[in-house]
């Protein structure tokens, strides 16, 4: 496919094509990341989060910005509400990052969530798959900002950076427990507000109050200025620093492999509950079950323990 060979050079023509037949969910679509899977597992994936109002896509613009000084090329996966009209992303235009647009090193595309909980969209894995082939060093995925249930992100990040601002009314309730444990780094943005100083000491006694994490991993705090330009160089050292932990602990192979392992789980569960749902439907089993667990006549636990599923990888039955 002369589109793979165009994407594994870098082409971002071809690299929005690949996205669109993924995102799509067209059959080419998979094919295509069946043949890029060789060539990924190179960018860093850094997640950012925060809650609605934090300015995590002008913060984004800077480190991309900031970045690129330093010869990175970058991918942004930005999660973006849904539109009720088009089903499309509301923010799709991302207007705050156009200065980017132009730069051969840098590539970023829109995402909706197509009603996908956890602040992510159903394809974003595979997006980053694409972005990871065509030469992408480092991967910033910014979630939807939907609050405390923005935790998927853990999922996909090799570090997970949570944003906050003062002057949210109560700082502390802006950051609930969830949030809270995913963050590798937290980012108090608009550090020039005299508030700020107050946010980072309520942040502070949080971290104090929580329990050590399992990997030792102390979570750092910084200030930054996305208006202003300024505490980027840090935020980018303490980034870095945090890949050197994970590095040298064993933590970065162990989390790549655990992500693979969930993804699996994922597309594995998607596919035998699809094929069964439409195997039941054609039999006209489906609509059956749900009237005679409606009536009482029997119910979902005792439907789902006697439903069996047959299933076999490369001709062997796995049953047997």
């Amino acid at each position: 496919m002369g589109l793979i060979d165009k994407l594994l050079k870098g082409d971002r023509r071809a690299a929005a094509r690949a996205i669109r037949l993924v995102e799509d969910e067209y059959p080419e679509g998979k094919e295509i990341l069946k043949r890029i899977y060789p060539h990924t597992g190179r960018a860093y994936i850094l997640g950012i989060t925060g809650p609605p109002g934090a300015g995590k896509s002008t913060m984004i613009n800077r480190l991309v910005s900031h970045l690129r000084k330093r010869n990175l090329k970058v991918g942004v996966v930005a999660i973006d509400p849904t539109s009720p009209f088009s089903g499309g992303a509301i923010l799709g235009d991302r207007i705050r990052m156009q200065e980017h647009s132009l730069d051969e090193g840098v590539f970023i595309k829109s995402l909706a969530t197509r009603g996908h909980l956890g602040g992510l969209a159903k394809c974003t894995d595979d997006v980053i798959q694409v972005m990871d082939a065509m030469g992408m060093d480092i991967i910033i995925v910014e979630t939807v900002g939907v609050g405390q249930d923005e935790v998927d992100i853990v999922k996909t990040a090799d570090t997970t950076i949570v944003v906050t601002v003062p002057g949210l009314g109560d700082d502390i309730q802006a950051i609930k427990a969830g949030v809270l444990e995913i963050a590798d780094i937290f980012v108090v943005n608009k550090g020039d507000k005299p508030e700020a100083d107050k946010t980072v000491r309520e942040l502070k006694i949080m971290l104090e109050m929580s329990a050590p994490r399992e990997d030792g991993w102390k979570v750092p705090i910084y200030k930054v200025s996305a208006m202003k330009d300024e505490g980027f160089n840090e935020l980018i050292e303490g980034i870095f620093e945090h890949r050197k932990f994970l590095e040298k602990t064993g933590r970065f192979e162990s989390f790549r492999r655990d992500r693979l392992e969930n993804l699996f789980l994922v597309m594995l569960k998607d596919k035998l509950a699809n094929e069964l749902l439409e195997k039941m439907e054609k039999k006209g089993l489906y609509r059956k079950l749900i009237e005679e667990m409606f009536e009482k006549r029997t119910d979902p636990y005792t439907v789902v323990d006697q439903i069996e599923c047959k299933c076999s990888y490369q001709g062997e039955d796995i049953d047997s």
